[in-house]
């Protein structure tokens, strides 16, 4: 059964207050939803995609061109599609299979565009979930949804439902358990729980004082406490904006001066600058303060890099239960964080010469995010809500007990949790804290983990707010493994309805065995040396047995 593509935007006078007879609503057009609603679609079912926002593809088509893929040969299914069809795009031969990992945004979301449309999914753009009152349910059972466009409630009825937004809106409005946080280490036996010791890596290599000439503390440094090693709390690692800037001068914008700017506020930058150029003996380069990723026509994607770059430490911690509000003043106030420090970089006069001139080689690209400015439209919220769900993935189910009997996927990128606070250390320097980059060994993932506890949701699946602690979140968080757990959910979901059961009662064996006829990978191979792997990869995506697995109508 096929569909057209609805792309219901804002103010249509045609949308109905009640839209039913769907077999499986997906909340939040992430990768991740994108790959749950198409999978579930090309199962049979009658399927729809409500984003809050303008856009599909979250991080991925939102900033984040550099993938992190981990070892890529444990990608497989509709995530490895995808990257084959990203590759396919550019045309220019063995270059395409390196771009595959490495693209421009605006590529990545035609291809899921294009993915949806094949499937027949109905997506509805605007389409927020109503605050505290948009979950309806019968017992145990979701039965509908009211969202809101242009201020008026839509009623959405579906015979399943997935929550695939970053922020576990529908999740948590339905009643499911969740947490927020760090777990202490005590709770799940995990050594890498918690508070974290001194770590080495994204900290201060070189002594800065916090504190202004009265004493108080400089903008940027929390006043703590740290917290004992191993305690939990309820704070989450940085956000930040993965920003897209181009070299060539006919496609670059100028860095934008925020509003309220207040060099101030980049003050321990600015020291930072000054006693890194005295212990280095030359400036820093930029290179030292931001992480440069090329990706095709002279662009690149910009990541965090040291002690003080473009994440926004500490000032995520408000956003995963914040209402509406009180996340568009946070989403705001990164916009404005990251403004500021690309001006400051751009113009202060306390920023050597050498770093301005460089930075100022760059700037935004211009055709990129052509409806915001040419601002990233997606804030990079790698932790919010998690589920504690039927299976709680720990530390040890990356380390040691890597084989499931419900496998679904596999993850391989280490475990990696951006810092959580800045403060001043007790001899007057200061710290960042709450870094993780443990290297894993490739793992599986198991099915259980994105199903609610049964008593609480029969018909729910939740493939990007899993139920996983803080630790183990920290490696599955990859945008490529959200895409290979959402392809798993679209085709639970279908299970599902067709056995006439609870998400939790369907045969996991037969699950696995349904994925890995997909293409899905569940164990890992060393890959042979040499560009063998990529021709491999594309020899087979592009054979007419991976087409007729793979894509639809084939």
């Amino acid at each position: 059964m096929r569909f057209v593509l609805s792309l219901t935007l804002i103010g249509v006078a045609h949308a109905q207050p009640v839209l039913n007879n769907f077999d499986l609503l997906v909340y939040g057009g992430t990768a991740g939803g994108v790959m749950t609603a198409g999978s579930a679609a090309r199962e049979g079912l009658k399927v729809v995609l409500l984003e809050p926002g303008t856009h599909l593809g979250g991080m991925a088509t939102g900033g984040l061109s550099r993938t992190d893929f981990g070892k890529k040969e444990v990608l497989g299914g509709l995530a490895l599609e995808f990257y084959w069809r990203v590759g396919r795009k550019y045309e220019i031969g063995r270059y395409a299979q390196d771009v595959a990992w490495f693209y421009e945004p605006k590529i990545g979301e035609q291809v899921l565009r294009e993915m949806l449309d094949e499937a027949g999914v109905r997506v509805l753009m605007r389409h927020r979930l109503r605050e505290k009152t948009g979950v309806q349910r019968s017992g145990a059972r979701l039965a509908s949804i009211t969202a809101e466009s242009a201020g008026k409630p839509v009623v959405l009825k579906a015979r399943m439902f997935a929550d695939c937004s970053y922020e576990g809106d529908l999740m948590a409005q339905s009643g499911v358990r969740y947490t927020v946080g760090r777990e202490p280490s005590s709770q799940y036996g995990e050594s890498l729980a918690g508070v974290r010791d001194h770590t080495p890596k994204h900290q201060f290599l070189v002594r800065v004082s916090p504190f202004e000439a009265n004493g108080k503390l400089l903008p940027e440094v929390d006043p703590g406490p740290k917290g004992a090693p191993g305690s939990g709390d309820r704070k989450v690692q940085a956000y930040n904006f993965r920003m897209i800037l181009s070299t060539d001068p006919s496609n670059q914008v100028a860095f934008p001066k925020p509003p309220g700017y207040d060099p101030h506020r980049y003050e321990l930058l600015a020291r930072l600058l000054a006693a890194s150029t005295e212990k280095l003996g030359r400036p820093p380069v930029m290179h030292e303060v931001t992480l440069i990723a090329n990706i095709p026509n002279r662009k690149a994607d910009i990541n965090n890099s040291g002690a003080f770059s473009t994440d926004y430490i500490g000032k995520s911690w408000d956003y995963p239960d914040g209402d509406y509000s009180t996340r568009a003043r946070i989403w705001q106030d990164h916009i404005n964080y990251t403004k500021g420090f690309f001006y400051f970089l751009a113009h202060d006069p306390r920023v050597p010469r050498s770093l301005q001139d460089e930075v100022n080689s760059w700037g935004l690209a211009k055709d990129e995010f052509l409806d915001t400015d040419h601002w990233p439209h997606q804030l990079y919220i790698r932790e919010a809500r998690r589920m504690v769900g039927e299976y709680v993935m720990t530390q040890r189910d990356i380390q040691t007990d890597l084989k499931k009997a419900d496998v679904i996927g596999m993850g391989s990128y280490n475990s990696d949790s951006h810092n959580i606070q800045r403060l001043a250390t007790p001899d007057g320097a200061v710290e960042n804290e709450g870094d993780m980059q443990v290297a894993v060994t490739p793992y599986q993932i198991p099915y259980r983990m994105i199903v609610p506890r049964r008593d609480q949701a029969s018909n729910l699946l939740v493939p990007v707010c899993f139920s996983a602690t803080h630790v183990a979140y920290s490696t599955l968080r990859m945008e490529p493994q959200y895409m290979i757990i959402g392809q798993a959910a679209g085709v639970a979901a279908a299970m599902a309805l067709k056995a006439g059961k609870p998400v939790q009662d369907i045969d996991a064996g037969a699950l696995s065995a349904k994925l890995k006829s997909q293409g899905s990978v569940f164990e890992w191979t060393p890959p042979p040396a040499g560009p063998a792997f990529f021709q491999n990869l594309f020899k087979l995506y592009g054979s007419e047995a991976g087409k007729r697995s793979l894509l639809p109508g084939q």
